[in-house]
Parts: C-alpha cells; structure tokens; sequence
C-alpha cells in the first residue's frame, strides 16, 4: 500500500526532525519545508500531499499566508501548529480553513493522533466527494465546480458557501446558521458578510445564481424546481 505524503513545514530544523520521526514511524512520508515560501513550491510539485502540518511563524511567508495561498486552490487538510495560545490566532486560522489548531509544546503521539483522524475523515468524505442538483455538479475532491458543464472559478469560502447550499437543499437557513457551519465557529462579527459571498457567489453562477434564493429577514436557501 503506497505511504500517504505528509508536507511538514517549519523553520526550526529540530521540530522537523522531530515531527517527521514520529510519523515515519506511522508508516507516513514525509517531505519538509524550511519557510513557507518553499512550502509553496513543494506543494504545488509534488500534487499528491495528503495533509499539511504548518508552523505560523516563520521568515519569508508566515503560515498564515501559507493557508491563505494554498486554500485558493485545494482542500488538503492543514494542521496549524503555533507557539501562540491567543483564541483571535485560533479563530483566524479557522477562517482560513485549518482543520487544527495545535499549540506549542505538543505531544508527538497526540500530533500523530490527530493526523491520522483527520486522513480518516478525509478518506470517508471521499466516498461522497461528488454532489449534484440543477445542474451544478461539486466534486468536493477535487475542489471544483461545473455549472452546465462549464467550470466556474470560486474562492475556498464560495465552494464552502455553495456545496453548503447543495448539500442543504430545500432548507432554509438563517445567516447565523450558515456563519457557523461554513466559518466553522461562532462568528460576533457582522452576518452581513454573508450577503457580500452571496452576491460574489451569484454572479460567477450565472442563471444558475437565481437557485439561492433570498428569504427576507432570515437568510437563503438553495431551491430547484424538480
């Protein structure tokens, strides 16, 4: 059985060391990266990385704008590890799609847990990677969108918006709702944001925008005439 391929990026060597025994022993392989700009250029070579596990601090690119480059184009899971413990860290990470958040010092062992749950879920989610309903077909997989047949470019947090929608289909769902399914936590900002993917999310789909309907003083939801 080919290894699962683990990116392990960080710029204190020991710490890469460290991580990449552990989950060498965990029968994983392992590439490194010492910034994140190199962690770049390794991910979009290499194709075939199953999970990210990604320091926040580091000199040319910091992880946040690792995540944030990385979210543009694929789903892989990511592991955010930090030095910091400030929950505004957290929340931002979730907002940029990180699947964990661990802090430093952390347990070998528990970091290998966690990877191997997440790549768990991940191979279960695969089962059902392909949605379809009025003629928007999400391959969740592959993180595109094909709308009639044609493929439509969306940011990560549109596709979320809108394989949300799919998925809910025929639901209505209220702002607060979406905000927290799609954002992964409880967002205290200001649910108009919502309205602004919307939007952004309509006008990529073309008439096919018109099947996330508008329901005043609530939300939308996601409607097609059978």
């Amino acid at each position: 059985m080919e290894r699962l391929k683990i990116l392990v990026v960080d710029d204190e060597s020991r710490m890469r060391k460290l991580v990449k025994d552990f989950l060498t022993k965990s029968n994983y392989e392992v590439i490194e990266a010492e910034d994140g700009a190199q962690a770049i250029d390794l991910f979009f070579e290499q194709n075939d990385i199953a999970l990210i596990i990604l320091d926040v601090m580091m000199p040319n690119m910091d992880g946040w704008q690792v995540c944030k480059e990385i979210r543009e184009y694929s789903k892989v899971p990511i592991i955010m590890l930090t030095a910091k413990s400030d929950e505004r860290d957290e929340l931002q990470g979730f907002e940029l799609g990180v699947d964990e958040y661990i802090s430093k010092p952390f347990s070998p062992k528990i970091l290998v847990a966690r990877v191997e749950a997440i790549l768990r879920r991940t191979s279960q989610a695969s089962a059902d990677e392909v949605i379809e309903a009025g003629g928007i077909l999400i391959n969740k997989a592959a993180h595109s969108v094909l709308v009639d047949g044609h493929p439509v470019d969306l940011s990560y947090k549109e596709f979320e918006l809108l394989t949300y929608f799919v998925e809910n289909k025929g639901i209505a769902l209220s702002r607060e709702k979406i905000l927290n399914s799609v954002w992964n936590y409880d967002y205290f900002g200001d649910a108009r944001t919502i309205d602004t993917h919307v939007k952004k999310l309509r006008s990529k789909m073309g008439e096919k925008g018109e099947l996330i309907r508008t329901i005043w003083g609530m939300g939308y939801k996601f409607e097609v005439n059978e």
